[in-house]
């Protein structure tokens, strides 16, 4: 495979040779290892309930390490991903799955809540390997097939979030511990470092590229916002949609271990397995974000959320309506961040990187954001309160640049 220009290393390539497309088996890996990393924050939901029992904690206590992980992927983004606009990709790769592992053996070890939650925030930081792959994957596609090659990372993505919940709260269940499931994670996590690296190209950038210095690459991230209505409009629909979902999700294991439906850990999880086809589903709003733009499709996605959410609501203790509900806000959710995330590294060029940190720096703060919303509005004033919170989330996206020209 030869790599587009932009992505190439060390090469006599002639200037504006047109590259083939990216042979499927690489662009399936970048899914899979991207499935694998993010997997990571969202695994130890379904757990909450069992670590609060474990560690002899409150469930509001534990909601804190939900909390933990989006923070740590929000630094994490800030700090590490600006780095692959001129880092070597496969040294950065390798160096991030190694310090992963290790703070995923750490977490399985915590004694108690304060180190889990010291071990997550690590852990989240360095796991921020899906926004190094993503952009590489669209720089790969090329302009014409953008908006696919992100719906097909955004599927990786939103399998390895949903499914990640189902094994680690089956792996929990038999092995009786919630620990069994960070130890899981580890070893996938670790096995990453055999093949991927390899299979990158050396940078992201050209290597005759002048190279920007950190200090200056991070202090220029607030530009990029104020120079882009199109990043700043999909940083906040972004922000807003997440903060939906990790409402959602975060509440959603307490709500079903409490009565009258009382489930369990792998219970729990099960419902990631029910989001299936829901996540690939979303896989469409690539091609449809490259036929038709992002604008109307994240607002479609919106409304998907809306939807979901007024399932929740209104059937609180039907095992069947919630599911429903689990599927419609994780298709509503990962279209959303197809086409707000096709958009975006559309402007990028040779800041892909960057601008990608600027929008996933909104997102995951608005993640975190819900998960700490999530943990207090639960344990204060029930599902009711939950629900009505995500709604408001997801009202403020869809109400974003409504009174401004719309931007595709």
């Amino acid at each position: 495979m030869t790599p587009l220009p932009l992505l190439r290393p060390r090469t006599s390539a002639r200037p504006g040779a047109t590259a083939p497309a990216p042979a499927p088996p690489n662009v399936l890996l970048l899914a899979v290892a991207g499935a694998v990393t993010v997997a990571n924050l969202y695994f130890p939901q379904p757990l909450l309930a069992a670590i609060a029992r474990g560690l002899a904690v409150s469930d509001r206590t534990a909601g804190l390490v939900a909390t933990a992980g989006q923070l740590g992927y929000a630094l994490g983004i800030l700090l590490l991903v600006p780095l692959a606009d001129t880092a070597r990709l496969r040294r950065l790769t390798g160096l991030l799955l190694a310090l992963t592992a290790t703070a995923l053996l750490l977490a399985a070890a915590a004694p108690n809540v304060v180190t889990l939650v010291l071990a997550t925030l690590a852990l989240a930081t360095t796991t921020v390997l899906p926004q190094i792959l993503t952009p590489v994957a669209a720089a790969l596609a090329g302009p014409e097939r953008r908006g696919r090659m992100v719906g097909l990372m955004g599927l990786g993505l939103t399998l390895g979030s949903t499914l990640s919940r189902t094994v680690a709260g089956a792996v929990s269940d038999a092995a009786g511990s919630w620990r069994a499931a960070y130890l899981l994670a580890a070893a996938a996590t670790a096995a990453l470092l055999w093949v991927l690296p390899r299979a990158l190209p050396e940078r992201l950038a050209a290597a005759d590229r002048p190279r920007v210095p950190y200090g200056r690459m991070l202090a220029g991230l607030p530009r990029l916002l104020g120079e882009h209505r199109a990043l700043r409009l999909s940083a906040l629909r972004g922000a807003c949609v997440f903060a939906a979902y990790s409402v959602f999700w975060a509440a959603l294991v307490f709500h079903l271990a409490a009565p009258p439906l009382g489930y369990g850990p792998g219970a729990a999880g099960l419902f990631g397995l029910l989001t299936v086809p829901a996540a690939l589903a979303s896989a469409g709003a690539g091609p449809l974000t490259d036929r038709h733009g992002a604008g109307p499709v994240g607002r479609r996605a919106l409304g998907c959320v809306g939807l979901g959410l007024a399932v929740a609501g209104l059937a609180p203790s039907s095992p069947a309506a919630l599911g429903v509900a689990a599927g419609l806000v994780v298709l509503g959710t990962s279209s959303c961040q197809v086409a707000n995330q096709s958009r975006v590294l559309g402007l990028g060029g040779a800041a892909a990187a960057r601008v990608n940190t600027v929008f996933m720096l909104a997102t995951f703060a608005g993640g975190a954001l819900g998960s700490l919303t999530a943990a207090w509005l639960y344990g204060t004033y029930g599902w009711t309160a939950v629900v009505a919170a995500a709604a408001g989330f997801t009202a403020v996206g869809l109400l974003a640049g409504a009174r401004r020209p719309r931007v595709a």
